[in-house]
Formats: structure tokens, sequence, C-alpha cells
């Protein structure tokens, strides 16, 4: 089977890759977890604890049971809140930027971000943000701007006990810390998908999670 048709838009992917790791590099404003198996770059204090604060609260606004595709998970594998944020909201405007001028990506490619809320209990089993090319969804996500490129994550709030980001190859689990901002590269360097960015949102023991998550396609958003 051609490349092309077994990892679709792998050139984008592998263009995309090499501009945003080079930027991020040259950020000394940037920590890159040392590992060989993806890369996950945070940038500390993000986001100030008066922004943290406004956003969970529009958590609390948008918030309903986490779906995926339009269809419920099913077996409690997410068991969260979540809602998109109006994307035409000046303040939101200016979070997003703020993200798509940290990686260098273009606007338009970048989804609506959305909020997340896990309360005790709840948590997000492990999954990897790409799109499977083999399943029914794929034509409509190739439609609406194609494979997923880059992921952005901030924490906004901590958490009492567990809750933790956990990416399961790679042997890191990191800690709910607000204002905090995680991004990933879902492909490798050759621009095909990375399994190693296979990632958990570990249940919550006490407490209440805040996440702000968005991705960015291979093309624009639509």
């Amino acid at each position: 089977m051609p490349a092309a048709a077994t990892h679709p838009d792998r050139d984008a992917l592998e263009r995309v890759g090499a501009a945003v790791r080079q930027r991020l590099e040259a950020d000394p404003g940037i920590y890159r977890l040392p590992t060989d198996k993806a890369e996950i770059f945070a940038a500390g204090d993000f986001f100030s604890p008066a922004e943290c604060a406004r956003l969970v609260a529009m958590i609390d606004t948008v918030a309903r049971p986490s779906q995926l595709h339009d269809t419920a998970y099913v077996a409690k594998f997410r068991t969260s809140y979540s809602g998109n944020f109006d994307a035409w909201d000046p303040f939101v405007m200016s979070v997003s930027r703020r993200i798509d001028d940290l990686l260098g990506m273009a606007p338009e490619c970048g989804e609506t971000i959305q909020g997340q809320r896990y309360l005790p209990g709840q948590e997000f089993k492990a999954h990897c943000d790409w799109f499977y090319p083999d399943q029914p969804y794929w034509p409509r996500e190739r439609q609406r701007g194609g494979q997923r490129s880059w992921t952005a994550m901030a924490f906004l709030n901590t958490v009492e006990e567990g809750g933790q980001t956990h990416f399961v190859n790679v042997g890191a689990s990191i800690e709910p810390k607000p204002g905090v901002l995680l991004v990933w590269n879902n492909a490798h360097p050759d621009g095909t998908p990375n399994e190693d960015t296979l990632h958990a949102g570990n249940p919550v023991i006490r407490g209440v999670k805040y996440v702000l998550t968005k991705w960015y396609r291979t093309r624009p958003f639509r």
C-alpha cells in the first residue's frame, strides 16, 4: 500500500514538525523532556493565576459529559466533562493566539480550544491524539483539516491527589501545576504517527482537575 494511503499527510507532518521543533528548541524558556521516544516540551507559568481562574470559570460554564466524534465513550474510557470555548470571545482569541505564537503555528490550523474538568474518580484512559485512517470517522476529519500534528495542553489548577498526565511508553508522569503548558508532536520526525505519544489522564483521587487543550491540524480546520 502506498505510504500516502497508510500515513495520510505524512509530508505535511514532517514539515510542520521540523518547524515547530526548531522554534521550541530555540526558546530558552521551554523545557524538553529528556526522552528520545517523543518530542514533549513544557513552558512554565504560561498562564497567570488570574488567567487560570478565569479559564476555570469558563470551563464550568461549557462543561458537558465528554464525547468522541459525536459518540459517547464506552466502558468509561473518558469520564470527564468538557466543552469548546467560544472561538470569537476576545479573551479566548488572545489565549489561542499566544499558543499559536509559541509554536509558530498558523492560527487557521488550530482547532477550537476545549476545556476539560475531572471530578474525583474521573479519568481519560491511555490514548493517542492523532486520527486512525482506518476508522469510520477519518473521511470526515480529513475534510475538516486532516491529521493532527501538535497538541497543546495547559494545567489550570492544583489537584489535591491524582490527575497526572502519564505518557505511558515514555515513562513520564506529569503532576498538574497551574499555568504550565505542555506541547507535544503527535508524529515522528519523518511524519509517521508516533505510538509513544500514548498518554492518559490518571484518575483524580481528591479535588478537581481543570485543563485546556488545543489541537493543530495539517491544514486549515473547518
